[in-house]
């Protein structure tokens, strides 16, 4: 049973509870492991016993790696218990691992294991759950996959409530088109205020920040404009078909090693393109993507920049112990 720090650190009740399910259910060896190179070594100690991690998908991700690296993933059964945010155990999830924690415990006791695909690529790389091409931490127009930016901060002090200074954003919420927000210096009782006299920079910076909410409504495309996603030029090509090519741009590639259902051992692709058109849609064993330095989400993982990859499906890599049903 190897316990992620992670896990340890953010619900500590939690790991408890698994820990006790598990200990009463079988003969159990506890690892503790503070860091990376602390928790290969508990899984390279494993002997015989069957490994059980308790954390996040970064943790499981982590474990399968490792034994990938020792090319001995075939041959071990791995569990896991999630703990974490909804967010962190999302992966986990979708393989069919239960999220709650005695549910997952006890699947640990009485499930199944069940053989799983997974993509390697050629870095020796690995992809459990699926990949986004690009990765979504560029702008890409993709609400799914942008992070909100913390914005450029605009002249001013940094005090607390009555300071001006603020983000971007911050600016652009507080004033709307037609209307403008009376600072505190111009209200009732602003002669009052012990620092009125030295506020001379606030009224151009007010005029500032309504000139900037103003310019980003104007310049933001619309929800579903065309304009707010640029593109991406990529050529793919899977077993050698072209998908997509570079004259064509992009929206996003999305590649899932599939489930191993149906027995075909192929990986599932989808090429969605900038304009409101169906998505193609492709199923092979190798894809490879090329063009200008692109980044790449594997799971949880931002890879790259790189110009050129190539992802290969690895039919029934690993084992996973799920419920019966």
């Amino acid at each position: 049973m190897v316990i992620d720090p992670v896990a340890r650190r953010t619900d500590g009740e939690s790991v408890r509870i698994a820990k006790d399910v598990l200990c009463a259910g079988a003969a159990a060896k506890i690892c503790l492991p503070d860091g990376p190179e602390e928790y290969a070594r508990a899984l390279a100690r494993r002997g015989h016993r069957r490994p059980v991690v308790i954390g996040d998908d970064r943790a499981l991700l982590r474990a399968v790696a490792l034994l990938h690296k020792e090319r001995d993933l075939a041959g071990v059964a791995l569990a896991v218990v999630p703990v974490g945010a909804p967010g962190a155990v999302a992966l986990s999830r979708a393989l069919g691992v239960p999220t709650d924690t005695v549910a997952a415990a006890r699947t640990v006791l009485d499930g199944t294991e069940q053989s799983l695909h997974l993509l390697t690529d050629d870095s020796d790389g690995i992809v459990v759950g699926g990949l986004d091409i690009p990765s979504g931490t560029e702008e890409d127009g993709r609400p799914r996959r942008r992070k909100r930016s913390g914005g450029a901060r605009l002249p001013g002090p940094r005090g607390g409530s009555g300071g001006a200074g603020g983000t971007a954003h911050e600016a652009a919420e507080a004033v709307a088109p037609g209307a403008e927000p009376v600072p505190p210096e111009e209200g009732p009782g602003a002669d009052a205020r012990p620092d009125a006299s030295a506020a001379w920079w606030r009224a151009p910076l007010r005029k500032a920040r309504a000139a900037l909410a103003l310019l980003t409504a104007r310049t933001r495309p619309a929800a579903g404009d065309p304009a707010a996603t640029p593109g991406h030029r990529l050529r793919v090509e899977a077993d050698g078909v072209v998908l997509a090519d570079l004259d064509r741009p992009v929206r996003w590639v999305s590649v899932t090693p599939g489930d191993g259902a149906d027995g075909s051992g192929l990986a599932e692709i989808v090429v969605h393109w900038q304009a409101a058109e169906p998505p193609v849609r492709a199923r092979a064993r190798a894809v490879t993507v090329s063009g200008a330095d692109f980044r790449y989400r594997a799971d949880v993982v931002v890879g790259g920049p790189v110009r050129t990859r190539t992802w290969t499906v690895q039919p029934d890599a690993w084992r996973l112990t799920l419920p019966h049903d």
